[in-house]
């Protein structure tokens, strides 16, 4: 069936765009963070506000009201455990999780590539797609907390190195 009244289309037309921006404002004022690349938290909450959105548009069971409320909230939700985190290193801790160290000097960090489910060969990848032709040319590689690999060419070891927040450096250094 194509659809089952006008009205249903004429509810759409109306409350999409409506809906729309009042999303597109809510996110404006909450700032980029609300919708940044950083970790699983904001992950799960930008699929959140995608589903809200679609909930408001196609369900005749949702108010506008109460849709715009619910973007509402979680963007709220959101600023507020964002705020939090920077402030506060125990909640950090719950919803954020530290990068970790895959290859380092030579040497592919198994047991953290296994906890981490990565491949050997996904390391490689990732070190092509940077522009590095040998594993010689690697310093590290480094998963970050938003799933992508950074990958660095050799540098001399240094107390400001980028490396100084990851998981198993130290153990790796020494």
């Amino acid at each position: 069936m194509w659809f089952d009244t006008w009205t249903g289309l004429g509810r759409v037309l109306v409350i999409s765009p409506l809906a729309y921006l009042a999303l597109v404002l809510m996110l404006r004022v909450s700032g980029k963070r609300t919708l940044s690349k950083m970790n699983a938290f904001d992950f799960i909450v930008t699929i959140a506000l995608g589903s809200t959105l679609a909930t408001i548009l196609l369900s005749r069971d949702v108010a506008l009201a109460e849709g715009v409320l619910a973007l509402g909230l979680l963007i709220a939700l959101q600023f507020v455990i964002t705020w939090l985190s920077v402030r506060s290193s125990a909640v950090r801790q719950i919803v954020k999780d530290d990068p970790a160290l895959l290859f380092y000097r030579g040497e592919f960090l198994r047991e953290t590539l296994r906890r981490e489910r990565v491949t050997e060969s996904e390391v490689v990848a990732a070190a092509r797609q940077s522009g590095v032709a040998t594993l010689d040319d690697l310093d590290a590689v480094v998963l970050e907390t938003d799933g992508s690999m950074s990958v660095m060419q050799s540098a001399k070891s240094s107390d400001r190195s980028t490396l100084r927040n990851v998981s198993d450096h130290r153990e790796a250094r020494t």
